[in-house]
């Protein structure tokens, strides 16, 4: 039983993927910034922070833009308590720094970057947990942020609006893949966002991939819509997007029965 990112890991691809990038067209958006070159927090929580702050700045309740968050503060103090017997003070602090995120002002996105620190103890375990207090964005970091956030904001604007965000695949799982979760739908397309600094590697787009087919597996008749599979990165401001009529259909069936274990 495994994650869609950890079933991607023990997958040998065909060369250039199960979805080459080639498959997606590609737009990028000036809006006449330029990110800062150096930032010195893990790239995975500055997707993070974008991503949750995003949803936030839409009109999602902070308790919810940062659900995951709270969670892994929660398995956190569980672990703790399990393993000590004292009571953790993960979630006490975590509503603490949840309740320091009002906008895009530099308290605000520090207290985010923070926060999404916790994700990690729900996502992949405590095991990967380093100390929130120890992220502390600089000024060009949360400039990055705040840069991204509204870029996606924008993005939203031009390429939305959300029909359904932040969703699971309930009827969709399998023996061999039990978890993940979608980022956003819109009337026609699956959307994954990323902060990457590259191009789409091919594990990106098989996940979004396994995410459509999963999904149309699922309960969610939402998903028997979808045309388009689509990534926004407010890094680099490119949007990529691959029309499903243009995959082969052998590919959705290798990948349906061989990686996500569909009989």
């Amino acid at each position: 039983m495994y994650s869609v990112t950890k079933r991607i890991s023990m997958v040998k691809q065909p060369y250039g993927g199960y979805l080459n990038k080639k498959q997606f067209d590609i737009t990028t958006i000036d809006d006449g910034k330029t990110l800062n070159e150096a930032e010195n927090i893990h790239a995975s929580l500055i997707g993070l922070a974008v991503d949750y702050l995003t949803r936030f700045m839409m009109g999602t309740s902070v308790e919810e833009a940062f659900k995951i968050s709270l969670q892994g503060a929660l398995r956190l103090d569980l672990f703790l308590n399990k393993a000590s017997g004292k009571k953790g003070l993960a979630l006490g602090n975590a509503k603490k720094l949840l309740k320091g995120i009002k906008g895009l002002d530099n308290e605000s996105v520090s207290n985010a970057c923070k926060l999404v620190g916790y994700d990690v103890c729900f996502r992949a375990g405590v095991i990967g947990y380093k100390p929130v207090e120890e992220i502390k964005p600089d000024s060009d970091t949360i400039e990055n942020i705040v840069i991204m956030v509204k870029r996606s904001l924008a993005f939203w604007k031009e390429y939305g609006p959300i029909t359904k965000d932040g969703f699971t695949f309930e009827g969709g799982y399998t023996d061999i893949v039990s978890s993940g979760d979608g980022d956003y739908l819109t009337e026609n397309t699956l959307w994954d966002f990323k902060v990457s600094k590259e191009e789409p590697k091919s594990k990106y787009t098989l996940q979004l991939l396994m995410y459509y087919i999963m999904g149309c597996h699922s309960i969610h008749p939402e998903f028997q819509k979808i045309e388009k599979l689509g990534i926004f990165n407010p890094r680099k401001n490119k949007v990529y997007i691959a029309k499903i009529s243009s995959i082969n259909p052998d590919v959705i069936e290798r990948v349906s029965q061989d990686i996500i274990g569909y009989k």
